[in-house]
């Protein structure tokens, strides 16, 4: 499972798009208590599920790690984690998955300048208040840790988004190969 981690703006969903259209990488399905939105499929943007059977999987350990945001619950379960898979995750969720130890899970972290970032953010069409609230967080939330905790570094600045998925791609397979390899 590749998982992919970076401050705002920092390429993460657009690699991860590239990597299941041009790879065949699935993207991790996360569950939520949030309601559907309109066009959202069930099994396919999310597995929804009520308050109740969302305390239930806690109870039950199937998550890898989950939160409450907007007094909704996301989570990714641990069943998720599968080869071929790919999942974007915030800092505590590259914790979680990192301190899972498990030989499948390959982590990157996508690296660009603030400028950069910010940069992007405004030609998305987030607001410049917005765009500079989010870099004052991620100063924060990313700190030098989050990028130390990481199997792979990636500059995903210089890099278009199709070369740091096809560079991605190649890192996870040398990465579970030699993983393979040492296990025997």
């Amino acid at each position: 499972m590749i998982v992919l981690s970076g401050a705002s703006a920092s390429g993460k969903t657009e690699v991860a798009k590239v990597l299941a259209k041009d790879y065949g990488i699935i993207k991790v399905i996360t569950t939520t208590t949030r309601d559907m939105r309109i066009n959202e499929i069930n099994g396919r943007d999310y597995f929804f599920v009520s308050v109740d059977e969302f305390q239930k999987m806690i109870k039950e350990d199937r998550f890898v790690e989950y939160t409450k945001y907007n007094n909704n619950f996301y989570g990714s379960t641990k069943d998720q984690i599968k080869d071929h898979r790919c999942g974007v995750f915030d800092p505590s969720g590259l914790k979680a998955y990192t301190s899972l130890n498990d030989p499948r899970i390959v982590t990157f972290y996508l690296q660009a300048s603030e400028e950069t970032r910010f940069n992007r953010m405004i030609l998305r069409g987030d607001k410049k208040e917005d765009a500079n609230k989010r870099i004052l967080n991620d100063r924060v939330v990313f700190d030098e840790s989050v990028a130390s905790s990481v199997d792979y570094l990636i500059d995903s600045e210089n890099n278009s988004v199709e070369e740091v998925a096809a560079l991605v791609v190649k890192l996870y397979k040398d990465e579970l190969k030699k993983r393979h390899q040492l296990a025997k």
